[in-house]
């Protein structure tokens, strides 16, 4: 098995408050819902009600809920290593927004593209996530990636490292497409992470013409050998993303 450890830590000017806080409300929102259907049929985002202009909220609410432990986890890993560049760069506030807009962005595509007509219920960050990695891939792509395999690590620049990662997406989505076989997909949201990706792609270059001396000076210390800082780290019902 290979998954991403840490990255190459960012020295901006913002402590990442909004990373913590989102990381944080994800993690303490599982932990306290997760037996409550109730609760997470209620939250989650529902793409006929939201077609048909009901319960808008849930585009929102369902960035917190998880299916089980191992979503959370894996979002809070990516959410962990890929978040607090971007906002050490372009400032609390405007992470915030950009993350949640990103999120929002997410769930539009879902909507226009990878229900194929269902009404499965949507639940999970990475929406949001993907849009963070999105801008990561514009803003910082010399930075190294320290993947673990098995017992051994070793670092990948983040361009390939992302660059892999939404071509598989692009791939899995295409094959929940009408007309193809795996409308199923595995329950897992592959246009929500496509639709984010892209706007964090448009994001980030937007912020790289707002910070362009924070993100060259990083990538140029980022791709260097000798630097070192790194951060370390349910229902069938529902659609993952």
């Amino acid at each position: 098995m290979i998954f991403p450890i840490g990255d190459d830590n960012v020295k901006g000017g913002f402590y990442p408050l909004f990373t913590y806080i989102f990381l944080a409300a994800n993690v303490l929102i599982f932990l306290t819902t997760r037996e409550n259907t109730v609760f997470n049929n209620t939250f989650s985002a529902n793409p006929c009600e939201l077609t048909a202009g009901q319960d808008l909220f849930t585009a929102f609410t369902s960035m917190f809920l998880h299916a089980n432990f191992m979503h959370l986890l894996g979002n809070m890993l990516f959410l962990w290593i890929f978040a607090d560049n971007i906002e050490s760069t372009i400032g609390n506030l405007r992470f915030a927004l950009f993350y949640i807009l990103g999120g929002l962005a997410a769930v539009a595509v879902h909507l226009m593209i990878g229900t194929g007509g269902n009404c499965i219920p949507m639940v999970g960050a990475s929406g949001a996530i993907a849009a963070v990695m999105g801008a990561y891939f514009v803003m910082f792509p010399k930075s190294r990636i320290k993947m673990l395999f098995f017992i051994k690590i070793f670092r990948i620049p983040a361009f390939l490292f992302l660059g892999l990662w939404i071509v598989q997406q692009i791939m899995s989505g295409f094959s929940q497409l009408p007309g193809l076989k795996d409308m199923d997909g595995g329950g897992v949201a592959f246009w929500a992470h496509i639709g984010g990706f892209v706007f964090g792609v448009l994001a980030g270059l937007v912020f790289k013409t707002r910070f362009p001396k924070i993100s060259e000076q990083e990538n140029t210390e980022l791709s260097q050998p000798e630097y070192r800082s790194v951060n370390v780290p349910a229902k069938r019902y529902n659609n993952r993303f």
